[in-house]
């Protein structure tokens, strides 16, 4: 049984007591999160949402991924531009699918 939802723009399949890492959400540590756009859950599909479907969550923790390094660089112009950059993401543990 999984349901998938979207969240941050991105898709996510998910599954009762997964951990998912989803575009940083401003809720604290230890709230519930609701997902309501969910495209599919127990072999439903919507069109393009599921209607009444929800998938509720918890909270685990908010923090930021490895550092990527972002290099620019344009040929025989003496252009060199180096950057980091550590995307934030929260951390969401499943706690039910509805619907």
């Amino acid at each position: 049984m999984y349901a998938i939802i979207e969240t941050g723009g991105k898709q996510y399949k998910v599954s009762k007591d997964d951990f998912v890492y989803v575009e940083k959400l401003d809720i604290e540590a230890g709230k519930e999160v609701v997902f309501d756009k969910v495209l599919m859950v127990n072999g439903k599909v919507g069109d393009p949402l599921v209607k009444g479907a929800k998938v509720l969550g918890v909270v685990v923790k908010e923090g930021k991924a490895k550092k990527i390094i972002v290099y620019k660089y344009k040929s025989k112009k003496n252009y060199h531009k180096k950057q980091g950059h550590r995307q934030p993401y929260t951390k969401v543990q499943i706690v039910s699918l509805e619907g």
